[in-house]
Parts: C-alpha cells; sequence; structure tokens
C-alpha cells in the first residue's frame, strides 16, 4: 500500500488523513510537501491522522518532527491522532512520544487547540 494523504477542513483546523507507508522516498517527500504547502497557505493548526499507516522508518520520522518544528515556527500547532500500535511503540522507543501531543479521539483533539 503506497502512501496517500488527503486534507480536509474542521472548524478552522486542518485534519490530514494519512494512509500506507511513511518511508524514505516517495511517502516521506509527499509528507513533507503536504505540510509545507499548508503552512504557505496559512494553515498552523494540523492535525496527522495515522489511524491508516501500516508502516513508518526513520526517515518517516524525521518528516514528523520536521514538519513539528516547521508548524511550530510559524506559531502553530501540529498533533497527532489515531496511533497505530507500530506507530506508537516507535513513538515509544525513539522518546518522541512526550514530544509530540498525541490523541485517540479527533473531537478531543479538534478542542485541544488553544
Amino acid at each position: 500500500m503506497s502512501f496517500k494523504a488527503t486534507a480536509r477542513e474542521s472548524g478552522g483546523i486542518t485534519v490530514v488523513d494519512v494512509s500506507g507507508r511513511i518511508t524514505l522516498g516517495e511517502g516521506s517527500s509527499m509528507l513533507r510537501e503536504m505540510v509545507r504547502d499548508l503552512i504557505d497557505k496559512g494553515h498552523t493548526k494540523i492535525v496527522l491522522n495515522l489511524g491508516d499507516v501500516n508502516y513508518i522508518d526513520s526517515s518517516g520520522i524525521g518528516e514528523l518532527v520536521s514538519g513539528f518544528s516547521a508548524v511550530k515556527g510559524q506559531g502553530g500547532e501540529l498533533k497527532l491522532l489515531n496511533l497505530t500500535k507500530k506507530v506508537h511503540d516507535l513513538l515509544q522507543i525513539t522518546k518522541l512520544y512526550t514530544v509530540f501531543d498525541v490523541h485517540t479521539d479527533e473531537n478531543t483533539v479538534l478542542s485541544s487547540f488553544k
């Protein structure tokens, strides 16, 4: 299953539904381009819904961190939603779980924005 991402608006917050693999090459570069494009258009409240991401490698983790930093640099917030067990465990192992604001419910994450 290849990488796929679609963005939708919900009350001024952009939710990006991501599916497939976030890996070196197509997946990570497409994620980078999508986040940068959203920032360029003034979207600084972003939720990455990773519920359908079945695999992420170190390059993909790097893109999550890069996107987080880019959004934060613009005064915004990037939050994660619906981590699969594999992605959750990977973020725990890399100690990045404490860096990201992670949620399991879309309504909760949307209401958590300032």
